[in-house]
């Protein structure tokens, strides 16, 4: 099948293979469009800048019938799957010398082809799901509201008029004008992969990972308004559409990221349905994220914080996913698991002082899968938050990739043991404790 035929046969269509090294601001939607659950795809659109006028040679895979995914090529599809990812890079939401920039999703992606983790390489191991709507406002007030969306959509008129303005008062958040479409449209990529996922999980018992490599980041945006460089809590509105569109009663997230995700903290702090687990750098922004913020109400334990001693690394890490992560998630029974995956406490990160490596990603990467496929038959989506270096954010996603594929990590390749130092140990160990004793894990 040629592309032309691919591009308007197929209710969706997934690109094996294409250029990616054309990116531009905006997005075209065409008038073609399918329904799959409660999300809406169209036939032919065009995410970023991902030109599709030479595709190289490369074949196209075309998956129809995924309304419902009746057809045996769909589910045959979905089960070849090792991994299923959208990107959505927000070239339009960029300010000049801000470490949150339209330079990091194409980085990662570049690094990605650089080492043959795209459909172009690997073929139907991984699919890249080219259509995708923004997220409904509907979906957007599950977590904030309404008052917020409504401001920041009526915001855009200053930014277009200014080209760029502040919208957490004096704080780092910024706007343009195409801040709020962007952000909607990175909700919505993180969406259609639990879809997706979702909808392969009821087919095989070893269903693909999903990774939504989207910007802005989410995890900082509190219900009432945006935070730290996010604007909407893509995790947090994942968390709420997989309760009521897939009935996902019970969701576990992890969130690793340097700084404490207050956002999602805040969302979810009286739920006793969601499960929100952070570690992070003691004292880093926003300073919320204490061992004692544990939940109210209904909610109380439910939350689990524990801030990190700065100077941790990978062996501190690989000793809280033993000892804290996986008891917390076990006993919790999660029907998926979400991870906010920030990659900003990496050793070269500039903006914090955690010393984990790519082989630590791969690690979390890897173990985060297992514990998906031992507790809620593999139903696990990832959604890129922070990670500033562009460098080591690409190739510890990359690694994250390899791991989620059920690849050999290629970290030594990467990291340089010789700027490491020795890790606070004793310290992590009495923060470790002290959480276990507040969890009784």
């Amino acid at each position: 099948m040629d592309q032309e035929s691919c591009l308007l046969s197929g209710d969706v269509f997934f690109l094996v293979g294409h250029h990616l090294g054309k990116w531009k601001t905006g997005n075209r939607f065409d008038s073609g469009v399918v329904f799959f659950g409660n999300r809406l795809f169209r036939k032919n659109q065009r995410v970023g800048k991902r030109y599709l006028s030479k595709c190289r040679g490369a074949p196209i895979t075309c998956l129809t019938g995924i309304k419902n995914l009746s057809s045996v090529s769909s589910n045959e599809q979905l089960s070849d799957a090792r991994l299923i990812y959208s990107v959505a890079p927000a070239m339009g939401h960029n300010q000049e010398a801000h470490p949150e920039s339209h330079f990091r999703v194409p980085a990662i992606v570049d690094t990605l082809e650089e080492l043959n983790l795209t459909p172009r390489f690997r073929g139907s191991e991984i699919i890249e799901l080219q259509n995708f709507e923004p997220a409904s406002i509907d979906d957007i007030a599950s977590v904030h509201s309404r008052a917020y969306v409504s401001g920041l959509e009526k915001a855009m008129d200053q930014a277009s008029e200014k080209g760029l303005i502040l919208i957490e008062g004096s704080g780092p958040t910024y706007a343009t004008a195409t801040t709020f479409r962007e952000s909607l449209l990175a909700a919505g990529a993180g969406l259609s992969v639990v879809d997706l996922v979702v909808a392969a999980s009821k087919h095989s018992r070893d269903p693909p990972c999903g990774f939504a490599l989207i910007r802005p980041p989410g995890h900082h945006a509190i219900p009432k308004g945006p935070m730290g460089f996010c604007v909407f809590g893509n995790v947090a509105i994942a968390a709420r559409y997989a309760q009521r569109v897939h009935g996902l009663k019970r969701v576990f997230i992890i969130d690793f990221d340097v700084h404490h995700g207050n956002g999602t903290n805040d969302a979810f702090y009286d739920d006793p349905d969601i499960f929100f687990l952070s570690t992070h750098q003691d004292g880093s922004y926003p300073g919320t994220g204490k061992f004692d913020e544990v939940g109210v109400g209904d909610g109380e334990g439910a939350t689990l914080n524990l801030p990190l001693p700065g100077g941790s690394g990978d062996t501190a890490m690989r000793i809280v996913f033993d000892e804290v992560i996986a008891p917390s998630a076990q006993r919790f029974k999660p029907d998926i698991i979400l991870v906010s995956a920030g990659y900003d406490g990496h050793a070269l990160d500039p903006l914090a002082n955690l010393q984990y490596t790519t082989g630590t990603y791969y690690m979390l990467a890897s173990n985060i899968r297992q514990l998906a496929k031992d507790l809620c038959g593999g139903r696990c989506v990832f959604f890129l938050e922070g990670g500033y270096n562009l460098k080591s954010l690409s190739y510890s996603v990359a690694d994250s990739f390899r791991a989620l594929l059920g690849d050999q990590s290629l970290a030594t390749q990467f990291d340089d043991p010789n700027i490491l130092y020795e890790e606070p140990l004793a310290k992590v160990k009495q923060a470790i404790q002290r959480i276990k004793h507040l969890h009784s894990l």
